[in-house]
């Protein structure tokens, strides 16, 4: 009996939804199982989207209670989404193995009452709320996820590839043509972030060299 394929996913978080790209190989190539963007709130709007800057406006303990609620919403989401690909794939044969998570550069966050007197905070705030329910919604589906900071990515994976950054970007761009768009810098930098977190070296050397077939599910904004 034959092994299952393996696969990893990659994301590119922003406040209230991401970027999701899963990767595996095929016949020795590349290929983009699925390539979504997923909403990480319910209500999709400012409020809910940027928690931080909402909950700047409120009472502390107010302020808490809606940073939570918005916290769990995103955690359920994030895992209905992977868990939801998960279940998909096993069907195919493809088993997710691992996540890459592209990180802010940002330090460790003090605690709340910091963090709302600091404009600067509370945007890196409202950013990690929704990169940590990936973390943990990956976890909840037997994922380890592997962070890489973005400013640090392309050098990474250049050097874990072994090739020059323009050249693998080009790549990258050619790999998701076939889908169309969305395929903007956020699927590009997730598609690295699973190659990278998958540490493949067989996705080196076809991902550089002809490339791959694309066969994606598709999920607009």
């Amino acid at each position: 009996m034959g092994h299952s394929k393996q696969a990893t996913l990659g994301f590119r978080v922003h406040s209230g939804w991401t970027a999701l790209v899963a990767v595996c190989l095929e016949k020795g190539a590349p290929v983009v199982l699925a390539r979504e963007r997923v909403h990480l709130v319910e209500t999709f709007t400012y409020e809910f989207r940027q928690p931080y800057h909402t909950a700047e406006k409120l009472l502390l303990g107010q302020a808490r209670d809606f940073i939570e609620r918005v916290r769990d919403e995103a955690r359920r989401l994030a895992h209905r989404a992977i868990h939801g690909l998960q279940s998909d794939l096993q069907k195919q044969g493809i088993t997710l193995k691992k996540c890459g998570l592209v990180l802010a550069s940002g330090r460790p966050l003090p605690e709340l009452e910091k963090i709302l007197g600091s404009h600067a905070l509370i945007h890196t705030a409202d950013g990690e709320l929704f990169r940590e329910a990936i973390v943990h919604a990956g976890a909840l589906c037997g994922l380890r996820t592997e962070g890489i900071k973005e400013r640090a990515l392309l050098e990474r994976a250049a050097r874990d590839l072994r090739v020059q950054p323009a050249a693998l970007m080009r790549r990258v761009t050619e790999l998701g043509r076939p889908l169309g768009s969305p395929w903007s810098q956020d699927e590009k930098f997730a598609t690295l972030l699973a190659v990278v977190a998958g540490r493949k070296v067989r996705y080196a050397r076809r991902l550089v060299g002809v490339g791959g077939s694309v066969n994606a599910r598709k999920q607009g904004a």
